[in-house]
């Protein structure tokens, strides 16, 4: 039975692959390179996306808190009126507000 000879092709392939890998270096490192800066393109501009969204949330959410601040400082001048006009007629004219007993009631038919 003949011995069958082992092809010196196979074992020079990977020399081979090898020796283009090196031969390729720069080409390969540009495109590993071009290749990342892609996807951080892809991820950066996701992160801005998400960014600007939780940013026009958090403005929406100020607006509604000034308009609420707003609203609480009108009621807050409009109690602190009363309170005044009821603080001088105490002092200036010398007004009280009535009892029970003095108060009386007028019906109408």
């Amino acid at each position: 039975m003949p011995r069958q000879q082992v092809s010196p092709r196979k074992n020079v392939l990977p020399v081979d692959i090898w020796q283009d890998i090196v031969g390729h270096f720069v080409s390969y490192l540009l495109l590993a390179m071009v290749v990342l800066s892609a996807f951080s393109v892809i991820y950066y501009t996701h992160l801005n996306r998400q960014t600007t969204s939780e940013l026009e949330i958090l403005l929406t959410e100020r607006d509604e808190l000034d308009i609420e601040w707003r609203n609480l400082l009108l009621e807050q001048n409009s109690l602190a009126e009363h309170s005044a006009i009821e603080s001088k007629a105490r002092k200036l004219l010398n007004m009280k507000r009535p009892d029970a007993n003095s108060e009386v009631i007028i019906t109408l038919k």
